[in-house]
């Protein structure tokens, strides 16, 4: 599945699963872009370990939520590295709640990234890949907006449940132009923000029952997102277009009627 002389975007690729996804993208030969919003040690750091490696990277700022600053940031990518030929839309907000203790500014706060960040990165690269008549782009959506038990997800889940309809218009639209737009949801992966402000007993404890409600019984790996990105934004998934593909490990936790 060869990227070389393709160029990708990946949005909060700075760390977890966006780090994953730059350094397969690139060991496939994609030249990468590796956007951060506030973590930039952590972004050049990883582009400067892409470039060591004789790959082409470059850690670039922007606020997804910014639709000037975006604008900015694609012709920063194109003047430096190519026009972005594969976008991956990775850049994502958690806040935790539930009914009970709804925060409107947290919903707008997620919305903002979560929603209005693919939607800006999206229209940005678009033009160029109409004319190019190639483009793949890849949104990054949860297993929460299919709808698990986990509580605290329920808003973060609306967002969501959002970019995976967007993925289908957006598919719908971009068709005609050679662009496919599908979507991963994650299941439960284990990144660095698993252990935050957590002791050792609680994350233990946290990813054996997260593992049993598994079928492979065992939690995600941020290459495991990795992998299947890789594959949605190469030319053998030229066929492939408005799809929602769940990497979740076969999870059983979902609302459902009996």
């Amino acid at each position: 599945m060869s990227l070389k002389d393709r160029t990708a975007l990946v949005t909060g690729g700075s760390r977890g699963i966006g780090s994953a996804i730059c350094v397969r993208l690139a060991r496939n030969g994609a030249a990468v872009a590796v956007n951060y919003l506030e973590r930039r040690r952590e972004a050049e750091e990883l582009a400067e370990e892409i470039n060591s490696e004789g790959g082409r990277a470059l850690a670039i700022q922007a606020d997804v939520s910014d639709q000037s600053a975006v604008r900015e940031m694609i012709r920063t990518v194109a003047s430096e590295l190519g026009p972005a030929d594969i976008l991956v839309n990775n850049a994502g907000l958690f806040r935790r709640g539930d009914l009970d203790d709804f925060s409107s500014s947290a919903l707008e706060a997620m919305r903002r990234t979560n929603v209005d960040g693919v939607v800006n990165v999206t229209l940005a690269v678009a033009e160029g890949m109409k004319a190019r008549r190639w483009g793949r782009i890849v949104n990054l959506t949860s297993i929460a907006a299919h709808g698990t038990t986990m509580a605290g997800t329920t808003f973060y889940a609306a967002t969501k449940a959002a970019v995976a309809v967007l993925t289908r218009r957006f598919a719908l639209e971009l068709g005609p132009d050679g662009i496919t737009v599908n979507a991963v949801a994650p299941g439960f992966i284990v990144t660095d923000m698993v252990y935050a402000d957590r002791p050792p007993e609680e994350v233990e404890q946290l990813l054996a029952g997260i593992s049993d409600k598994a079928m492979v019984r065992r939690t995600g790996r941020p290459e495991d997102i990795a992998h299947a990105v890789a594959f949605l934004v190469s030319e053998e998934a030229s066929f492939i277009t408005a799809q929602i593909l769940t990497v979740d490990g076969g999870r059983t936790d979902y609302i459902c009627h009996p």
